[in-house]
C-alpha cells in the first residue's frame, strides 16, 4: 500500500535541520503484514532525542531510515499467528519489542531483548523483515516502529493494547517518554516511603520520571535543569525545589534517588555527585558513544551507593503501559502536560531543531 512518511536521508547534516532537510517526506511502498504482524494506521508520534540522535549521528543507523518509535494507532489489519487483538485496537508502540525467549526477556525488564536489539541495530523488524520501499530501494525501520508515518507494519511484540479512553496522543507518550522515565523510578529507583527522588535532564523522560515521582508522593522531589524554563515547567509539574546544575552544586544538594536523563556525561557526573549515601543514582540518558565520565570509586563504596543503568526504564511495556494508563485515568500521572505542542508531519525538521535546541518536552506529530 502507499503510504507517506518521514525518511532519514542522510546522517550529521548541518543545524538547522529545517535548511538543511535530513529528513523528506516522500511517499512509500509498504508490504502487507506478515506471520504475527500487524498493520497498523498511525494517530499520533512523539519526538525523541532518540530520534535526534540518528539524525545529528550520535547514534548511527543505517540509511535512508524512516523514522519515529514513539506512536500510537488503530489496527487495520493482523497478519497470520495474531489471534489476540481485534481490528480496531488502539495500541501504544514500544520501540524495543521482547521475544520472551531470551535470556534478556528471563530478566524482567532489567535487560533488553537480545533478539529485539539485534533487529533494531539491523533496521528490520523482529522477524528480520523489511516492508519499506521507495522507488524500488529498501528503507530501513526504526526500532521496529517507523511511526512518523500514515501507517506502519510491526510486529505484534511491539505494540501494547489500551482502552479507547486514553487519547492517542497519551498513548503515543506512554510508548517511550513514560515507559522510560516512569520506569526509572518505578522499576529501578523503586522509592521507599520518605525518600527523595531527583532528576537531572528536564526533556521529555526527565519530566515523566518527575510527573511519576510526584505520583508515587515518597518524599521531596528534586528537578535539575540548565534552562530556565524546564524549572518552571517542573514546579508546575510538581517538584518540590528545582535547581541549575551550578546552583546544585553550590548548595550541595543531595537525593536518595537520582535520575539522569539528560544523556550526557555532564549530567551523569551531576546526578552521582548528587547521589545521598546510601543512595542509587540511576541512569537512562543515552550519550554518544564515545563520551566519557569520571567519578569517585572511594565515593561510592565509601558512601555504599549504587549506580544503575536502565534501559527503556527497565520496562516490561506489557505489564507497565497499563499501570500508566491506569495511573492516567486515575488523574493520577497528567500526561497531556508533557505535550508541549502538536505539530505536522511536513514540520518534522524544524521539530528537530526544537528538541536540539531544549525548546520543546514533547512535540506530538498529530494525523489526521
Amino acid at each position: 500500500m502507499k503510504i507517506r512518511g518521514a525518511v532519514l536521508e542522510e546522517i550529521g547534516r548541518s543545524r538547522p535541520f529545517a535548511d538543511s532537510h535530513p529528513i523528506t517526506v516522500s511517499d512509500l511502498e509498504l508490504g502487507s503484514p506478515g506471520e504475527g504482524e500487524l498493520l497498523i494506521r498511525i494517530e499520533a508520534a512523539g519526538l525523541c532525542h532518540s530520534d535526534l540522535s540518528v539524525v545529528d549521528g550520535n547514534r548511527v543507523r543505517p540509511v535512508p531510515m524512516l523514522l519515529g518509535h514513539e506512536a500510537a494507532g488503530r489496527v487495520e489489519e493482523v497478519g497470520p499467528g495474531v489471534d489476540d487483538i481485534a481490528v480496531g485496537t488502539r495500541v501504544v508502540m514500544t520501540f524495543l519489542p521482547r521475544c520472551g525467549e531470551c535470556a534478556g526477556c528471563a530478566t524482567d525488564g532489567q535487560m533488553p531483548c537480545v533478539t529485539g536489539s539485534a533487529s533494531n541495530n539491523a533496521g528490520t523488524l523482529l522477524g528480520g523483515g523489511i516492508k519499506l520501499h521507495r522507488d524500488g530501494e529498501e528503507v530501513k525501520h526504526h526500532l521496529g516502529v517507523s511511526g512518523f508515518a500514515t501507517h506502519a507494519v510491526v510486529s505484534r511484540k511491539s505494540v501494547v493494547p489500551v482502552e479507547d479512553d486514553i487519547p492517542a496522543d497519551i498513548a503515543a507518550v506512554l510508548g517511550c517518554a513514560v515507559l522510560t522515565g516512569g520506569g526509572a523510578v518505578l522499576n529501578a529507583g523503586t522509592p521507599k516511603p520518605g525518600q527523595s527522588v531527583m532528576v537531572v535532564g528536564l526533556g521529555g523522560v526527565g519530566m515523566a520520571a518527575v510527573l511519576t515521582a510526584v505520583s508515587v508522593g515518597s518524599g521531596e522531589v528534586i528537578g535539575v535543569d540548565g534552562v530556565p524554563d524546564k524549572l518552571s515547567t517542573a514546579t508546575e509539574l510538581g517538584a518540590t525545589q528545582v535547581y541549575s546544575p551550578a546552583e546544585l552544586a553550590e548548595k550541595g544538594i543531595k537525593a536518595d534517588i537520582v535520575i539522569e536523563a539528560a544523556g550526557n556525561a555532564r549530567a551523569f557526573e551531576t546526578a552521582v555527585a548528587a547521589t545521598a549515601p546510601g543512595g542509587k543514582t540511576i541512569t537512562v540518558g543515552l550519550p554518544a558513544p564515545d563520551a566519557r565520565s569520571s567519578i569517585s570509586p572511594l565515593g561510592l563504596v565509601a558512601e555504599a551507593r549504587t549506580i544503575i543503568g536502565s534501559y527503556l526504564g527497565s520496562a516490561v511495556p506489557a505489564r507497565d503501559i497499563p499501570t500508566y494508563a491506569q495511573m492516567w485515568r486515575e488523574g493520577r500521572l497528567p500526561v497531556e502536560k508533557l505535550i508541549s505542542s502538536r505539530i505536522t508531519l511536513d514540520e518534522i525538521n524544524r521539530g528537530m531543531d526544537e528538541l536540539a535546541d531544549g525548546n520543546a518536552i514533547r512535540q506530538v506529530i498529530v494525523f489526521d
